[in-house]
């Protein structure tokens, strides 16, 4: 499906020099001395380079449809992951590049939104929190701070983090996957 540029809107796909690629800004612009146009940023899916491109207002662009689906992580195989979707259990490997950090909040049947192009994985976004067990606790001593007093903790996923000293080993904790900090128990 063709659209104009002036309709291009943040986290379309669409097909530009004969690649798929995701917009990631869109800004209208009306110069006083010269004709709209539309200025944007893109990604291309097969390189993963960005790039500014300039389209006039009333250029044709073939956009390309997404297709999000929610998916669990099932198991790591080799350097890749594979997520398999709740409903059909149909499988999907997905390369470590494109898993990125959401690999240190990864836990066996954890919950991720993939979004696909043309069958192919391109995004893997987690939630905007996760509940994970604490399995090493290095901690702080009580009393070097007259507040807020942290300590060293170690997830079941590898990562570590800061918590509250009144945290201990083997007790879930809720973990924000946006700012990778500790924001309560669970």
């Amino acid at each position: 499906m063709a659209v104009n540029a002036n309709e291009l809107r943040k986290g379309q796909a669409i097909l530009y020099n004969n690649d798929v690629c995701v917009v990631l800004e869109v800004t209208h612009r009306t110069p006083g001395n010269l004709r709209a146009f539309v200025q944007g940023i893109l990604r291309s899916i097969k390189s993963g380079r960005s790039m500014d491109v300039r389209f006039t207002s009333y250029e044709k662009i073939e956009t390309v449809a997404l297709n999000t689906t929610k998916m669990d992580f099932s198991y790591k195989s080799g350097e890749d992951y594979v997520f398999s979707d709740p409903d059909t259990y149909e499988e999907v490997t997905v390369a470590a590049e494109l898993v990125g950090d959401a690999k240190d909040f990864l836990v066996e049947n954890g919950s991720v939104t993939i979004t696909f192009i043309e069958d192919k994985a391109v995004t893997v976004e987690l939630p905007p929190s996760v509940v994970l067990k604490v399995t090493k606790v290095e901690g702080g001593v009580r009393g070097d701070s007259a507040n807020n007093v942290q300590q060293s903790i170690e997830l079941e996923t590898g990562v570590t983090m800061q918590a509250p000293l009144f945290i201990k080993e083997g007790e879930k904790i809720k973990v924000d996957t946006r700012t990778r900090k500790y924001m309560e128990r669970a």
